[in-house]
């Protein structure tokens, strides 16, 4: 078994009850392939990573890539309509995904995990609970979403309760069997802080200077304003498809 790169705690605690080995399996929102990592180190029979981003897909193949080609597949499709079969899959990882999703699409993707796994299949969902108000991260988390809305008309993150993931999936078949706190509180680095104020950046970029320039200023602002934070908490669900 080979496999590069290490695999976060929170990954290895959210797969901790499951039954990976011999299982085929999809990490649904791949990123740069923590849980991928995470389900090969564990001995899946074979791994779907499937991301709509090119940049994260070949980050995938570079890091866990050389010497698993016989067990993992790496997809670049939407999450709402892939290209896998129907009932093909017995365990599916979503680590980090449902925040960067709004409503509607989570919806559309919950209906294409339950379309993809077969009767009887797991499902591990770990994100991120609705960061304190008094976070100085919730601010940055504001301004990028306001700036997402100005260029895209949605926003960019979207924190959901655990109860209203659990209601979302279950609404698709998923039936919930536990729930369990992965961090508390989350130690948001200042890579974690830099990445974010990217992203306002990016936003800025596309507007007049007039409104961009502003945009990127306040993001650098708080970028040296909160350097590092430990706030909010991350969770982790774990359903079972029921027999359809």
């Amino acid at each position: 078994m080979s496999v590069t790169g290490d695999v976060p705690e929170t990954v290895t605690a959210a797969l901790a009850d499951q039954q990976v080995a011999g299982q085929v399996c999809l990490e649904a929102g791949a990123g740069v392939g923590n849980t991928t990592a995470g389900l090969l180190t564990a001995g899946a029979k074979r791994v779907y990573a499937v991301t709509n981003d090119a940049d994260h897909a070949a980050t995938v193949r570079d890091r866990v890539g050389d010497g698993n080609a016989d067990r993992l597949a790496v997809v670049t499709a939407d999450l709402r309509a892939t290209p896998l079969a129907t009932d093909s899959v017995d365990l599916v990882t979503a680590h980090g995904l449902c925040n960067v999703l709004p409503p509607a699409d989570l919806n559309a993707v919950a209906a294409e995990l339950a379309r993809v796994a077969r009767p009887d299949s797991h499902l591990v969902v770990d994100d991120y609970a609705v960061p304190p108000a008094s976070a100085a991260v919730t601010r940055l988390f504001a301004l990028e979403n306001a700036a997402a809305r100005v260029v895209d008309g949605r926003p960019a993150l979207t924190f959901y309760p655990a109860g209203v993931l659990a209601a979302m999936f279950a609404d698709h078949g998923w039936a919930i069997e536990r729930r369990k706190t992965l961090l508390d509180p989350v130690p948001w680095t200042e890579a974690h802080i830099e990445a974010h104020s990217d992203v306002v950046r990016e936003y800025a970029d596309e507007l007049p200077d007039v409104v961009g320039e502003p945009l990127a200023t306040m993001a650098d602002n708080l970028v040296s304003a909160i350097g590092s934070e430990r706030a909010g908490t991350m969770y982790s669900l774990a359903f079972r498809l029921a027999d359809r």
